[in-house]
């Protein structure tokens, strides 16, 4: 509701509504706060169960800090029990914004328009230098083999992306290959390494 209210033109100053997103950054930045340790940010098939419920429970049995940050969605799924962090946002960008802040990583699964944003969101970060160049790898390559496809043969072919883009995408359906890439990363920091030329925005 407040989204909308901020886009309706016909609305006076929303100064209330912004004062509560700005609210919602700080309580976010706080959660971000209580992870002490390199993080990995995981995507796909919608908040709740399956495959995300999946990896908080890898998590916490094998010994890390499992965190969950969920969406306020009429249809969303309630948090899983293996969470050690638990906070549910009221609005995609400060959440997404806190998914970015501590990971030294993101791994990909399947998904649908959420995931999407998610990885174009941070492909742009990254391309952009807004934020540090870490791993993104795609989990399934029947998955999202065609889609990268696409992306050499429509944006790079057009001039729309440079080759140092496409190569910021790893695909793999072998966990440990996942692993490796954001584990070698983090081990050689080249997330300091710039991703590619400077740009002075997203092509």
């Amino acid at each position: 509701m407040d989204d909308r209210r901020i886009l309706d033109t016909e609305q006076p100053d929303p100064v209330g509504v912004v004062d509560r997103i700005a609210d919602e950054f700080r309580r976010g930045f706080a959660e971000v706060d209580k992870i002490d340790r390199p993080a990995v940010a995981l995507f796909g098939s919608g908040g709740g169960g399956g495959v995300m419920e999946g990896a908080n429970r890898g998590a916490k049995e094998g010994g890390g800090l499992s965190v969950g940050f969920n969406i306020v969605l009429p249809h969303e799924q309630a948090p899983n029990p293996y969470l050690d962090i638990d906070y549910t946002f009221d609005h995609f960008y400060v959440r997404k914004v806190c998914f970015v802040k501590p990971s030294e990583g993101f791994v990909i699964l399947p998904g649908g328009f959420g995931t999407l944003d998610e990885l174009y969101e941070a492909l742009t970060l990254i391309q952009t230098g807004k934020v540090l160049n870490f791993p993104v790898v795609l989990f399934d390559n029947d998955y999202w083999g065609e889609m990268v496809d696409w992306i050499r043969e429509e944006l790079l072919a057009g001039g729309m992306i440079s080759p140092e883009d496409v190569d910021l995408l790893h695909v793999t359906d072998d966990p440990d290959e996942a692993v490796h890439l954001v584990v070698d990363c983090y081990d050689r920091r080249c997330a300091a390494a710039a991703a590619a030329p400077a740009k002075e925005d997203a092509q």
